[in-house]
């Protein structure tokens, strides 16, 4: 589903990445740990092709990214990847139904069509009554569940997620965390979840520790004080 090799990124003289490899299985759900500054949004940010690695390969659902143009990684990103913010990123100004279609009209998709696979996401969420309710109208798991649905909307082989509970209270979170792995039981959905929820990462599929931007070994090593676990379903 994702493949990188090699991936290393600076801003200035800061490195940040130092030749990642990492592989992203389809319908897996794996989460990514780290202290802060390891440089998790960063490496979550170059698979979803929002920022450009210096060296190394990113292919995505079968495809290698590295010579696409701005305009085509647009259109790509916009196909093939969904994006979850720690902060929901929906636009204030339009409803519920009307956020999660945006993507799709973005991708040419008639509005009537739009429309009807947006509130087809907002059922899978549970918000169907919630469709024409603009954000400040909503909970703080509401919004985040339309940000979801928003992700899902062009179907994408995989959605990106970063802190994507960090702003959630603890039963919203919970419920958050289920939905994500009953989108996959339902959708065979793939998902990549930075994360500082200690119980979130337990839950997943696959845990991969970075820390000074290398990914830790299985193994105890210097790198890593935690060694990354797997547990493959």
């Amino acid at each position: 589903m994702i493949r990188l090799e090699g991936i290393t990124k600076s801003f200035g003289s800061l490195q940040v990445l130092r030749g990642i490899d990492l592989e992203i299985k389809r319908g897996e759900i794996a989460s990514i740990v780290g202290p802060s500054g390891a440089g998790k949004t960063t490496l979550l940010q170059i698979m979803g092709t929002l920022d450009r690695p210096d060296s190394g390969t990113v292919v995505v659902d079968g495809v290698s990214v590295a010579q696409m143009r701005e305009k085509q990684l647009a259109a790509f990103r916009n196909r093939h990847v969904g994006f979850v913010f720690q902060f929901h990123q929906l636009l204030p100004e339009f409803t519920a139904v009307e956020n999660v279609m945006i993507p799709a009209l973005i991708a040419g998709t008639g509005r009537q069509e739009a429309k009807a696979a947006a509130m087809q996401m907002l059922g899978l969420m549970g918000l169907s009554d919630r469709s024409g309710h603009k954000p400040g109208q909503l909970s703080g798991g509401e919004k985040q569940r339309v940000a979801v649905a928003r992700a899902l909307i062009n179907r994408p082989a995989v959605v990106l997620a970063d802190e994507p509970s960090g702003s959630l209270d603890t039963h919203n979170k919970a419920e958050l965390h289920q939905l994500f792995f009953d989108l996959r039981e339902r959708l065979g959905q793939t998902f990549v979840i930075v994360t500082h929820d200690e119980h979130l990462a337990s839950q997943t599929d696959r845990t991969i520790h970075l820390q000074d931007g290398m990914v830790c070994a299985p193994e105890p090593l210097p790198c890593c004080p935690v060694a990354a676990h797997s547990k493959l379903r």
